[in-house]
């Protein structure tokens, strides 16, 4: 018998329900040395990820290390998303082993959970690794992430898809989300943080609306 193809998405597929975001790390001083992504888009898709999850309600865990005392404030690009949460700060390099932060995880409940963060080969592998091992389904966010070269990102990268996660990129993350353009609720929420800070496909949406008032999905 052929297979029946029905109109229903992929279980795989990341909806605002089905998971939790963490975001790990996301400060000055490891920023300062992160060189294999350029500072600009670092911070970009940082604010476009951290935007479309605040936006969807997506439950979200904001960790740093040492805030105080060494690798300073996380960035606003995310703290501004996220104004009223507390920040879970550690001393761990690998976040999965902080009880406050695993005491969040068990809270919200997911058992599909997606990462990104500095330094990718640190601060994300350890995480990620540490979660597939204990049977949650992971994704990460690798243009979200960074490292202190791409020798060093890359093979992160690599290490954490041959141990079973999942690569996306931050716009595939916001639009994922969204996933059709019939759902009105969320349409200006997506196609505004896409405009911002989506980079050319923001232009080509402004484009659109400005010269034709054309926009997907006849909104």
């Amino acid at each position: 018998m052929p297979i029946k193809a029905t109109p229903t998405p992929a279980k795989a597929l990341l909806t605002p329900s089905n998971h939790a975001l963490i975001l790990i790390d996301f400060q000055s001083q490891m920023a300062f040395a992160t060189k294999s992504i350029a500072p600009e888009l670092l911070r970009n898709n940082a604010a476009l990820v951290s935007n479309g999850a605040a936006g969807f309600h997506v439950p979200t865990i904001l960790t740093t290390v040492a805030e105080k005392s060494f690798s300073g404030p996380m960035f606003e690009e995310i703290t501004d998303a996220f104004p009223s949460q507390t920040l879970l700060d550690r001393t761990s390099m690998n976040t999965w082993e902080d009880a406050a932060v695993i005491d969040e995880v068990n809270r919200i409940g997911k058992d599909r959970i997606v990462f990104a963060g500095l330094w990718t080969s640190v601060c994300i592998v350890g995480p990620v690794l540490s979660a597939l091992e204990q049977g949650f389904e992971v994704y990460v966010i690798t243009d979200a992430s960074g490292d202190i070269s791409e020798e060093a990102h890359e093979r992160a990268v690599e290490r954490m898809i041959q141990a079973g996660a999942k690569p996306i990129t931050s716009l595939q993350y916001l639009l994922e989300l969204q996933r059709d353009w019939a759902r009105a609720e969320t349409y200006d929420l997506t196609t505004g943080i896409a405009r911002r800070w989506g980079g050319a496909y923001g232009l080509g949406i402004t484009y659109a609306k400005t010269m034709f008032d054309a926009s997907e999905g006849d909104h």
